[in-house]
């Protein structure tokens, strides 16, 4: 079962995951993106989950919650479950 087949904190505002399309750093967080996003958007479908690619941009992961408060983490040459428990962590899932 995936760690993210619940519904997330309600205090969870929206989700920002940049990446390079073609970058070998950013490889573990396209296939987070590929496995993961579904089972996401599944358990929480007003949840707003932007995905940029572009070009030369370092993989990192964007969360913001109510009131403002923001928190990121890089996920620069990450394997794909390495990507899984920061954004986990990030989000405080267990």
């Amino acid at each position: 079962m995936s760690t993210f087949s619940k519904a997330l904190s309600p205090a969870l505002r929206e989700i920002r995951i940049f990446c390079c399309q073609t970058g070998q750093a950013s490889a573990g967080t396209r296939q987070f993106i590929l496995s993961t996003y579904p089972v996401i958007k599944k358990h929480n479908p007003d949840l707003p989950v932007m995905i940029r690619e572009a070009n030369g941009t370092p993989a990192r992961m964007f969360a913001r919650f109510e009131r403002g408060v923001e928190k990121h983490v890089d996920l620069e040459n990450l394997s794909s479950s390495d990507v899984a428990a920061s954004v986990a962590r990030i989000l405080s899932v267990s």
